[in-house]
């Protein structure tokens, strides 16, 4: 069975539903969601995704542990009675997490898309990853001088569209010449690589690895790896069990002003996925300094499997870490440099640019955050 469509970091939550490589199809019409689910069908789809987590989830033990559950609760007759599509795919999901906890792993009444959906490099998870849709916003919502020197763009999600990683690039070069660079991902809930390959040049000064991300190895050679190898997601050596590929940054050939400018990232418990990527590798290069709230914890990568007949999982088969210590942020989110209450991260940001507090306080209040910054789930 293939993979059918990938995201390597991306908890989405409608935030990119407009792009099917990062959603599982077009929204389920509330008629799908709430029509009737017989007993043999909801026996019959568990068992199903049972063998699909078995087979293909990242870590082969709780993959085992996850098939087990399934397979117990369904010959119980646990999901005899549920009613509903929705609430079968709700309680599935749930009972899953309660083995053991992976803010990716979900299931969904629809099927996928179409394989091969979309282009783009994409890092992360499904819509809804951590939590219920929400509307769509903008990839970069706010870019901006708050003063002289102090460069500012809010990123909402890195989507697999050519125009946003033009965008960013173009956020990037038109304040090449900045002292200060604050990235705002309070409200970013993922998306792929396609972005942090342009802005990331712009900032390192050499060849520099960023995070390593491990693929099951027999998701691997079966299928392929989910997130297409490049100029900056090369393979390295690694156990039997794994494909281990390590995400560096290129530096810029050309524009270097940025080189040595301070770079704030400001994260909150709705950062996600993607975002949490990007921040994990400015953070462990030091290349920034993050400010705000621990990020929401969603770290693992794979994509969308249909279940049954008429549903659809997002299975992670990698995860994404820090490749000097091993340690990723699944459940846990990524520390901040400087832990702040989210709402107060960009006076902080200016405070420590240089503005007097009275200048930063006021600046901030210029900048109107819309998203919510409110993590969707309490942390496992």
């Amino acid at each position: 069975m293939k993979i059918v469509a990938v995201a390597l970091l991306c908890a989405v939550a409608g935030a990119a539903v407009a792009q099917s490589p990062l959603s599982p199809g077009a929204p389920v019409a509330d008629a799908e969601a709430a029509s009737p689910i017989t007993a043999a069908e909801a026996r019959a789809t568990a068992l199903d995704f049972a063998k699909t987590l078995e087979e293909t989830y990242v870590f082969p033990e709780i993959a085992r542990r996850y098939a087990a559950a399934l397979r117990e609760k369904a010959a119980s007759g646990a999901y005899d009675g549920l009613g509903t599509a929705a609430a079968f795919a709700e309680q599935v999901t749930a009972d899953l997490r309660a083995v053991s906890p992976d803010n990716h792993l979900r299931m969904w009444v629809g099927a996928p898309p179409p394989p091969g959906a979309g282009p783009g490099r994409r890092p992360g998870g499904p819509p809804g990853a951590t939590g219920a849709p929400s509307p769509r916003r903008a990839p970069i919502e706010d870019a901006q001088w708050l003063a002289p020197g102090i460069a500012y763009v809010r990123l909402n999600v890195f989507p697999p569209e050519p125009e946003a990683t033009r965008a960013a690039e173009a956020f990037m070069a038109d304040h090449a010449d900045a002292k200060t660079v604050i990235f705002d991902i309070r409200t970013h809930r993922g998306g792929g690589l396609d972005q942090m390959d342009v802005i990331f040049p712009y900032l390192f000064a050499r060849p520099t690895p960023l995070v390593a991300m491990d693929t099951r190895a027999s998701v691997d050679r079966a299928q392929g790896n989910p997130i297409p190898e490049g100029p900056t997601l090369r393979r390295v050596e690694a156990g039997e069990d794994v494909v281990r590929r390590v995400h560096s940054v290129v530096p810029h050939a050309i524009e270097t002003r940025l080189f040595d400018a301070k770079v704030f990232v400001l994260t909150a418990g709705r950062t996600a996925s993607a975002a949490e990527h990007f921040a994990l590798a400015l953070k462990r290069t030091g290349r920034a300094t993050l400010i705000g709230e621990p990020t929401g914890g969603a770290g693992h990568y794979g994509g969308m499997r249909p279940v049954g007949t008429r549903f659809a999982a997002f299975v992670p088969v990698g995860r994404t870490f820090d490749p000097e210590t091993g340690k990723g942020w699944e459940g846990s989110g990524v520390a901040p440099d400087v832990e702040v209450p989210a709402a107060r991260a960009l006076v902080t940001a200016l405070e420590r640019a240089g503005l007097a507090p009275a200048d930063a306080a006021r600046i901030a209040a210029g900048v109107k955050v819309e998203g919510s910054m409110e993590r969707i789930r309490p942390r496992a």
